[in-house]
């Protein structure tokens, strides 16, 4: 029994060991909210980088869109997409192109 006594540390050696292990997982534990907090902020704060790169290429996009229909060819083109004509024309409205085309095809391949 006195060689089992002799090994263990005294009581306030052991007492000073367990403090210092509490005091390493008290500031552990202080460090774990913060830290979570910064890594999921880092994450949200990518993604919306991403999202605002995103967004900044759709306004590239729409802003072109918008250039590109302000030209008269653009407007002529899109006015008569929609069956306006000019002053002093006449409208043909032409059915069954397709049938036509069909048909033409058909004999094109023989």
């Amino acid at each position: 029994m006195a060689a089992a006594r002799s090994r263990r540390p005294p009581l306030p050696t052991l007492a000073r060991r367990w403090f210092a292990v509490l005091v390493v997982i008290l500031i552990a534990y202080a460090y774990y909210h913060p830290l979570r907090s910064w890594l999921e902020t880092q994450h949200e704060l990518s993604d919306r980088k991403a999202e605002v790169a995103r967004l900044a290429a759709q306004k590239r996009a729409l802003l072109e869109r918008v250039q590109a229909s302000a030209t008269t060819d653009s407007l002529t083109r899109e006015a008569r997409r929609l069956g306006y004509i000019r002053p002093g024309e006449h409208l043909f409205i032409v059915k069954g192109i397709q049938a036509w085309k069909k048909a033409h095809n058909t004999l094109d391949n023989r």
